[in-house]
């Protein structure tokens, strides 16, 4: 009889083992597919921005590119910017993205006005069309991209921003840009910075928590700026590239300065300086003073597809702007295979290593020093710049921004992001006794403004957008 009692216990445990292995097997496989699903998860985006194409520049080309990637990692992308001349309505790109050219006033270099409600209507209709999953903002001083992430969040919707500049506090004008900065990014899911500079200067304009900021750099597509293998080996003269939009905080005015210095003192040296803007006659005028039109090219603006072969031309690239967050331009100059010297500004020290560079100071004395040092590098055939293009290939990539962009999108959690209305106002109550207050009724007036919006155009009768056809991809568990 015990003996029948021990075997029955023993079936028991035994049967009790098996369940729960089973059960446990069942549980982790379940818990493998959420996860797996989670990763696999696709989302619609938003770039919001002033600056776009046709218009040539760096905010330009990241979103660009960085839509392009995103599209290939199986997210569905579009772009909404402001109208550019005859350029409005919805236009198609490479690889199925839609452009929205919303018809918006613009005031200086091609920022629209700034606003808080004006644009609701027609970014709540995109939203909505596009079944926007994840707004991301480009630009501090993009209105639209501002506005985009405030009625994004009214709706409901995750807000990523992406900070590519750098900014003073102490004019006026940078107190005014912070303070709509700290309200844009109050109720901010994530922020992106392209350089640790711009990290730590964004942080603090906006009143930030540095673990909600992370720092994800520019890139370049090398292929596009690979060097030319029929350069010829001389350096008997040596050409210096400019290629720089002609702004004061790009440096105009120091270079204008520089370069007769330079001319004088090394007479092997030519200037090949490309770009437009208020500075252009400065350049000009200084040519025809010192005689130089033999040695100083001006070329004006060029398009970008036309940057490479203005690039190979030189052997040194010359950056003298006086505030940089990142600088995608001498990463473009060092895949050429072109030595650069750069004022040291803002992010710049953390783009290419020290064997790609020579800095100075923003002052004419020091960047003056820093060019002749590296005249006479290049002269005696010191520098070898072989190999640059190679290691900036392994350095920036696309492909890689994308993925890590993908990776702050996978990190926002629903949860604490849609937070009851209370605890959002208490965010934007803290910027200020003053501004706090106002910033609170900005944000009720926005509510309001939605909730009429959707009573007069309810979302139900917003056609949906049909999405560009895409290769299945099959995603399955085994238990």
């Amino acid at each position: 009889m015990f003996r029948c009692v021990s075997f029955s216990l023993a079936c028991a445990v035994q049967s009790s083992h098996t369940s729960i292995s089973t059960t446990s097997l069942v549980l982790n496989s379940i818990d493998t597919y959420e996860n797996e699903h989670k990763m696999s998860k696709t989302y619609n985006i938003a770039m919001v921005t002033d600056f776009f194409y046709p218009q040539p520049g760096g905010v330009e080309f990241h979103v660009y590119h960085l839509s392009q990637k995103l599209i290939n990692l199986g997210h569905s992308v579009i772009i909404i910017t402001h109208d550019y001349g005859n350029r409005s309505g919805i236009r198609m790109l490479t690889n199925g993205i839609r452009v929205y050219y919303a018809p918006l006033l613009q005031i200086y270099r091609s920022s629209t006005v700034p606003s808080a409600f004006l644009a609701f209507p027609v970014l709540r209709s995109i939203f909505i069309r596009e079944k926007i999953d994840i707004v991301h903002g480009h630009g501090s001083l993009s209105s639209l991209g501002a506005e985009a992430i405030f009625h994004g969040r009214t709706m409901g919707l995750k807000a990523v921003f992406t900070d590519h500049s750098l900014f003073g506090f102490a004019s006026l004008s940078s107190i005014l840009g912070n303070k709509l900065l700290k309200f844009t990014l109050s109720d901010i899911s994530h922020v992106i910075c392209v350089s640790h500079t711009c990290k730590e200067n964004t942080v603090l304009r906006a009143s930030l928590d540095p673990l909600n900021v992370s720092v994800i750099p520019n890139a370049v597509v090398s292929k596009d700026f690979a060097p030319d293998p029929n350069k010829p080996k001389n350096k008997s003269r040596i050409t210096i590239v400019v290629i720089s939009r002609l702004f004061p905080n790009k440096g105009a005015d120091l270079l204008t300065a520089i370069v007769p210095i330079i001319c004088s003192k090394r007479p092997n040296v030519d200037f090949l300086i490309a770009g437009d803007g208020p500075k252009f006659l400065d350049l000009e005028q200084m040519r025809e003073k010192y005689s130089l039109q033999e040695r100083v090219s001006l070329s004006g603006a060029v398009r970008h597809e036309e940057v490479r072969d203005v690039m190979v031309k030189g052997d040194i690239y010359l950056h003298p702007s006086l505030t940089e967050a990142f600088g995608t331009v001498i990463v473009e100059a060092a895949s050429c295979g072109l030595f650069v010297v750069t004022t040291k500004v803002g992010g710049i020290p953390e783009v290419l290593p020290q064997h790609m560079t020579r800095f100075a100071e923003p002052e004419e004395d020091s960047l003056v020093e820093a060019t002749l040092s590296a005249i006479d590098l290049i002269s005696s055939g010191k520098i070898d710049t072989s190999q640059f293009h190679e290691e900036v290939a392994s350095m920036y990539s696309w492909e890689n921004i994308a993925k890590r962009t993908e990776n702050v999108y996978r990190s926002l959690d629903s949860r604490q992001i849609n937070q009851p209305l209370v605890k959002r106002l208490r965010k934007y109550y803290c910027c200020g006794p003053v501004a706090g207050k106002l910033y609170i009724l900005c944000v009720i007036l926005d509510i309001y403004i939605y909730m009429l919006l959707e009573f007069f155009y309810p979302a139900k009768n917003i056609d949906l957008a049909c999405k560009w056809p895409k290769k299945p991809k099959n995603h399955g568990i085994g238990i």
